[in-house]
């Protein structure tokens, strides 16, 4: 099978990488992560215009017709760099399923817009632990919402939440009575949010859809999307530190040239294609409309185990400089430990993978 990329995804890729570079300098880079909510909305802006966002969203929601494929491309690009943007979930998450799933009117309403970058959509997936779940109760003629999700993406800047409840998917926006929204401090940064849903009122309008269906689609392209995110943190993580490798002197040779510091890169090598792989190998079914859940759980355990030994040898080959939080590499060290664990870490994967082979047929 041919996981090479096609010439609409290296061209969308190059544009993406070209716009990223000339505007996030490392000076631009720190005043936005100096800020409350680690958004930068002039480079927003800039892969708007560049069409970008629209790139690979459905022609008929404003979007240029390209797919999952297209946008795992952008998402590489954008983890090289980690990019203070929310193309994953705006773009890739969020603006997808609604035009997947939405009616007319929420697409126009909501996509369109996300497409030009007017709006930062975003999903709620994520609990607290030992949480009870979100739930949607029927009272009268609408829907009555409550509940709790940690780590929301995007929080502090969203318009819209997309929302799994017990029952169905619901859009949610921060100024609809009894939703609250509140920054949240990660590892990475101030670029999550705790959002509270006390009895929130929605009417049939803000129901995206019920059943399994919409649910897996929202966890598979987050999923995935991590993945490829994932793949350009430690694709570029191993870049500087095979660099650094070259350039640092002990006993009067580069370090990379001692055979412990060498094979540890080599092997952070493997670890990077094998991220690559699985990541293609899973958004590729998905986008054919083929089972992916095995797939899919496979790239996120290599994305989390993969991703934590390339962070941490990068850490470990640049010595005491690597955790020096004004050194460029805690950036992606940082942002390799948050994929790792969002969605479920490396164990959780290997879990979901064993239940679904438990219940196939012997």
């Amino acid at each position: 099978m041919d996981f090479s990329l096609t010439e609409a995804q290296c061209a969308l890729a190059g544009l993406t990488r070209d716009i990223v570079t000339g505007h996030l300098t490392e000076q631009r880079l720190r005043e936005v992560e100096a800020g409350d909510d680690r958004f930068d909305p002039k480079l927003w802006k800039a892969l708007a215009d560049a069409g970008v966002l629209a790139a690979a969203l459905p022609a008929d929601a404003g979007g240029s017709g390209y797919g999952l494929l297209e946008q795992c491309a952008v998402l590489v690009e954008l983890g090289r760099a980690v990019a203070p943007v929310p193309y994953l979930p705006s773009v890739a998450v969020a603006a997808t399923v609604i035009a997947q799933f939405g009616t007319p009117r929420q697409r126009d309403r909501w996509v369109r817009p996300a497409a030009t970058g007017e709006l930062v959509l975003t999903a709620a997936l994520a609990q607290p632990t030992g949480a009870e779940p979100t739930v949607a109760r029927r009272d009268g003629g609408c829907w009555r919402l409550s509940g709790t999700n940690t780590a929301v993406p995007a929080g502090s800047v969203a318009d819209l939440f997309v929302v799994t409840a017990d029952t169905a998917v619901f859009l949610v926006t921060p100024t609809d009575p009894g939703v609250t929204v509140r920054p949240q401090h990660t590892v990475a940064g101030v670029d999550s949010a705790v959002v509270e849903f006390d009895g929130v009122a929605l009417g049939q309008d803000r129901l995206l859809g019920t059943g399994d269906r919409i649910v897996d689609a929202l966890h598979t392209r987050a999923t995935i999307g991590l993945c490829a995110e994932q793949l350009g943190v430690a694709e570029r993580a191993l870049e500087l530190t095979a660099r650094y490798a070259t350039e640092r002197v002990q006993f009067g040779r580069p370090i990379g040239t001692f055979q412990a510091v060498g094979q540890r890169l080599a092997d952070a090598y493997t670890d990077v294609e094998a991220i690559r792989l699985t990541l293609w190998q899973a958004a590729w079914r998905v986008s054919e409309g083929l089972p992916a859940t095995i797939e899919t759980a496979t790239a996120k355990f290599w994305a989390a185990d993969a991703g934590h030994r390339v962070a941490h040898t990068a850490i470990h080959i640049h010595g005491g400089v690597g955790i020096d939080k004004e050194y460029p590499l805690n950036r992606y060290f940082v942002a390799a430990k948050r994929n790792e664990f969002s969605l479920g870490g490396a164990t959780a994967q290997l879990r979901r993978i064993g239940s679904v082979l438990a219940a196939e047929p012997g």
